[in-house]
């Protein structure tokens, strides 16, 4: 594919943000350095730090970002799709907000989508600030098996068996090509807008955490593949929206997990077995939430990781109104 031909295509990017102090103007910079027509949209869930105003006052002159304050919190799926509705580009990339995108990440994932035309969504290599990849980026489908496999250790301890794999791919060493995937990070989706309007909006009975399952398997039940793209490669600060939250985050994790397993994969399992499954799925979220009750003296004598990306950011009373519309 020609340069001028990529540089001709635009994308629609979407960022539900949260409290995401200036990480999020960092993240909208680097967008707006990106060598092909990007429009962004900024999707705010009421958020009580300074992040919306710090990025008005950085960002002054940039006709092509736009942000919609909800007014309160929606969730991360009702918040992407109030901005998905909006966008009318070739592409539309969801992206969090502490994610950091070099200024050809976006030209070379149009390439690679357009070079497969059987792709309706895709993801890059994300990893974390030291350089690893993050847990999540390329996975399979975690299916209530393969969660039990991973949650009892069985893949470390029946090793090289098919049956007994983690969903987790992190471990595995990456491909020389891109490749098809189950599933992938919400933290960077990169969809094709054909493909994006046949299979729909995400999902809003997901609140937190699990949408991004849902939107993969939505793909690829509407017969489009799902790409992996080790050659481009974005950074992820993971959490630094969430991380003040943790018990919030898992209720809603866990909650999401067993809706999943219920659309998905009830008429696959016995009732009974199935029933096991959810049981596990809440003890699971008891025992972690008991760890966080022991661990929170400790982690109060620590400084939050996110305080020193976060520089002056103070909090302050959120907007009354909702979803209203501005240019930066």
């Amino acid at each position: 594919m020609d340069t001028i031909t990529k540089r001709s295509m635009s994308v629609c990017v979407v960022i539900v943000n949260y409290n995401g102090g200036a990480t999020l103007t960092e993240c909208v910079r680097a967008l707006l350095a990106s060598t092909v027509k990007v429009g962004i949209i900024v999707s705010d869930n009421g958020s009580q730090d300074d992040s919306i105003a710090f990025l008005r006052a950085s960002v002054t002159d940039a006709p092509q970002l736009s942000i919609v304050e909800n007014g309160e919190n929606l969730g991360f799926a009702k918040a992407n799709n109030v901005a998905l509705a909006r966008c009318r580009n070739d592409y539309v990339l969801v992206l969090n907000p502490d994610c950091i995108v070099e200024p050809d990440v976006l030209e070379h994932m149009i390439e690679v989508m357009e070079q497969h035309p059987e792709a309706g969504i895709g993801t890059c290599l994300i990893v974390n600030p030291d350089g690893s990849e993050q847990a999540g980026c390329r996975r399979l489908v975690p299916t209530p098996w393969r969660s039990m496999v991973r949650v009892l250790h069985l893949h470390r301890i029946i090793k090289n068996h098919p049956r007994f794999r983690s969903f987790m791919m992190a471990d595995l060493p990456l491909p020389r090509a891109p490749e098809p995937v189950e599933a992938i990070s919400g933290a960077f989706m990169f969809a094709r807008r054909a493909a994006f309007e046949a299979v729909g909006l995400m999902d809003e009975n997901y609140f937190l955490h699990c949408e991004d399952l849902d939107w993969c398997m939505r793909f690829r039940q509407a017969g489009w593949k799902i790409l992996f793209v080790p050659q481009v490669r974005v950074v992820h600060w993971k959490g630094l929206s969430t991380e003040a939250h943790p018990v919030f985050c898992e209720f809603h994790k866990h909650h999401g997990m067993v809706r999943f397993y219920n659309k998905f994969f009830r008429h696959q399992y016995p009732g009974a077995l199935m029933v096991l499954v959810v049981m596990a799925v809440w003890m699971r979220f008891f025992a972690i939430t008991a760890w966080f009750m022991v661990r929170k003296p400790f982690r109060l004598r620590h400084s939050r990781r996110g305080a020193t990306l976060y520089p002056g950011q103070q909090a302050q009373a959120g907007p009354d109104q909702k979803q209203v519309v501005t240019s930066a």
